[in-house]
């Protein structure tokens, strides 16, 4: 089998692979390192795999002409963990093993550092198992923010917020994110996660990171059905008690019972109506 390929003068070596910042020293240049490494290794596959997936292809003649048109995979989606832990080094540790193979784009500090970890365009470990509308792989499509905190006692201090605040602003413009792409780690994996717990959400909504509910709350239809509200909002409802939990967890925060009460029901129709 004969394959032809046409030369292309302008081959783009995705440079965006390698706006990481010079080679860093102290404790952390062997984890930097293996970073470098591994950059380098997406950079090689990303420019040379069309011939090699071509080679692959079980046709007759077939050939490799480059098209310009053609740009990085942007993500869609913002999802806001806690990290559980009682420090950002203890966080940046278990980032850092790879046997446990989880990440995150970036993590802030109580004292709002901003640490980045991921390069955006990378694919982070951070979402794991879940389901958002009809998306099951939100690590493909989602920039994960880990927040320094233990999600039982920790508040949440304003220079945290206001960091992180500042953080989704760039990635609101930068990648053209919409408003109700902003989301939880609960609501993307409603079965297994709470986090973040007690979360100033209303404080991010204000701002334009995902929606909240109306001081004044219309009437809610005596059709209406909570669970088609969930799903259409972007819940995994196959577990509908789980469902409105995470839902809850987001918007009520003040029990995490499957029970919604009249209150609840208006604030999950009005929410709904805004993802309409």
């Amino acid at each position: 089998m004969r394959i032809k390929y046409k030369k292309n003068t302008g081959i783009l070596w995705f440079l965006i692979f390698f706006l990481i910042t010079s080679c860093s020293t102290g404790k952390y240049v062997t984890t930097e390192k293996k970073y470098h490494k591994k950059a380098k290794v997406f950079a090689k596959t990303y420019s040379e795999t069309p011939s090699k997936q071509l080679e692959k292809v079980i046709v007759g003649e077939k050939q490799w002409i480059a098209s310009p048109n053609f740009g990085v995979r942007k993500p869609n989606y913002v999802m806001i963990h806690h990290t559980a832990q009682n420090s950002l080094d203890q966080t940046i540790k278990t980032f850092h093993n790879e046997q446990a193979e989880v990440s995150s784009h970036y993590v802030i500090s109580r004292d709002g550092e901003v640490v980045q970890m991921v390069n955006d365009y990378f694919r982070a470990h951070h979402a794991g198992a879940g389901k958002w509308g009809n998306d099951t792989d939100l690590n493909s499509s989602s920039i994960g923010i880990e927040l320094d905190n233990n999600g039982t006692t920790d508040p949440w201090p304003e220079e945290q917020i206001n960091a992180l605040l500042a953080l989704l602003d760039y990635l609101k413009t930068s990648y053209n994110i919409p408003q109700k792409n902003f989301i939880g780690h609960m609501d993307y994996a409603p079965k297994r996660k709470i986090d973040p717990s007690r979360f100033p959400w209303k404080t991010l909504a204000d701002s334009g990171f995902g929606y909240w509910y109306d001081d004044n709350l219309p009437p809610v239809p005596k059709d209406f059905d909570p669970k088609i509200a969930l799903r259409v909002i972007g819940y995994d409802v196959s577990d509908l008690n789980a469902a409105i939990r995470a839902f809850k967890i987001h918007y009520i925060q003040e029990d995490e019972s499957p029970a919604l009460s009249a209150d609840q029901l208006a604030i999950l129709y009005n929410i709904m109506q805004k993802y309409l």
